[in-house]
């Protein structure tokens, strides 16, 4: 639920702190695909902010795996309203790395897709 403290001075969501909850939906995604919590995030395409939200809204996050490397798998990210299913953002593609203990990337066993 968008609250007073997540808005911007227009009194729409913040667009920085939708990007930090992307961020967090999007890892624990990717741990639950990698079985791991040792992941950082790489990359992110561009981000479409297509609609605004606004205070009381309830939104939603979708999360699909569109790839897999041998230490990556990347991820696209719709977080939608709730109620009017009307996406807010779009990201199409965000890459995290799978980490070794020394902090290097280590290969995740999966199966390579594209």
């Amino acid at each position: 639920m968008i609250k007073p403290e997540d808005l911007n001075p227009r009194g729409t969501l913040f667009g920085g702190r939708v990007l930090e909850w992307i961020d967090e939906e999007a890892a624990i995604f990717a741990i639950c695909q990698l079985g791991s919590p040792n992941i950082v995030t790489k990359a992110m395409s561009e981000i479409n902010f297509v609609t605004t939200g606004k205070m009381g809204d309830i939104i939603e996050f979708g999360m699909d795996l569109i790839g897999v490397g041998t230490t990556s798998i990347s991820i696209a990210c719709d977080v939608r309203n709730k109620h009017t299913k009307q996406s807010i953002i779009k990201i199409e593609k965000i890459v995290f790395v799978l980490l070794d203990e020394n902090g290097k990337p280590t290969p995740h066993g999966k199966p390579k897709q594209n």
